[in-house]
């Protein structure tokens, strides 16, 4: 008996919310299929402050055509592309955002709708080893928002969202430099490193790229035929000289003067037997 009671109870718990379930399910439900367009956009904007930003987008999509061309047109729209976003669908969002720019560039929130088009293309990038097409498309979009909007009050975010990735273009450009410079082909490296620093020349790596021009210059008039080396070698100098100019104590510093002085000793320069460091003053003074 009591299982017969347990059971009971437990089908009619289960009746309840199936009830309750299928009462919420029939509103929303009862709204979409209705023709009533006013309806639609009231039960949008409630379920937009209600956090429901599904529901939200679904029914602010079909109210859309009934309000074309009303002073509620814009307004309909922007809250259409930001449901969007805030339901976590940044392709979407950022395709009605872009059209809503298009269509109301007179707007009171075309500012925002172009700030959170950027934030929406922004999600979409990758990381610095795969391709950075959409991190250009970004960068381009915030170029055209500043000129745009010089004052805007969004100018910080996206100025951050610039320098990161700017910063994630130097890191992919300078990876790929210096694979050149492991895999050996000392050439390619000295041309991919010197357009590093063309087009940033600001790089978080800066010091190692410059290390990397003296290392490949050496390496590559190191394995020269002897009549190309006097030119190869004294590109070494010339590269470790700038290196130095910039960073005089680098960690870098010995091994670079090592470089020199070997650069050096192939030219026949005299300098080339004086110690460079005050590490190697001492070696010799001992070895005497």
């Amino acid at each position: 008996m009591c299982r017969i009671m347990i059971r009971y109870y437990g089908l009619l718990l289960a009746a309840g919310w199936l009830l309750l379930a299928s009462g919420c399910t029939t509103q929303y439900d009862k709204i979409l299929k209705s023709a009533d367009y006013e309806l639609k956009y009231r039960a949008a904007k409630d379920y937009y402050h209600a956090g429901k930003y599904e529901r939200a987008a679904t029914l602010f999509d079909q109210a859309g055509m009934f309000y074309r061309g009303t002073k509620q047109d814009d307004s309909l729209h922007f809250l259409l592309a930001k449901s969007y976003y805030l339901w976590g669908d940044v392709y979407t969002a950022e395709y009605y955002f872009e059209q809503f720019r298009t269509t109301f560039p007179r707007s009171l929130f075309v500012e925002e709708a172009t700030a959170l088009r950027i934030k929406s293309l922004y999600a979409q990038t990758h990381r610095y080893e795969l391709d950075q097409t959409p991190t250009y498309k970004v960068l381009t979009a915030i170029e055209e928002f500043f000129y745009n909007f010089p004052a805007t009050q969004y100018k910080e975010e996206c100025s951050k969202i610039k320098e990161d990735l700017e910063q994630r273009l130097d890191e992919k450009q300078y990876e790929s430099a210096k694979l050149y410079y492991h895999i050996e082909n000392y050439k390619a490296a000295t041309t991919a490193l010197r357009t590093t620093l063309k087009d940033h020349p600001n790089s978080r790596y800066r010091e190692e790229i410059l290390y990397l021009l003296v290392a490949s210059a050496y390496k590559y008039a190191e394995n020269s035929f002897r009549h190309l080396q006097k030119d190869r070698f004294q590109a070494v100098i010339d590269e470790y000289y700038n290196f130095i100019s910039e960073y005089p104590d680098s960690k870098y510093r010995k091994e670079v003067d090592r470089m020199n002085a070997g650069a050096l000793k192939e030219l026949g320069d005299e300098t080339a037997a004086m110690p460079e460091t005050e590490e190697e003053k001492e070696e010799q003074i001992d070895k005497k």
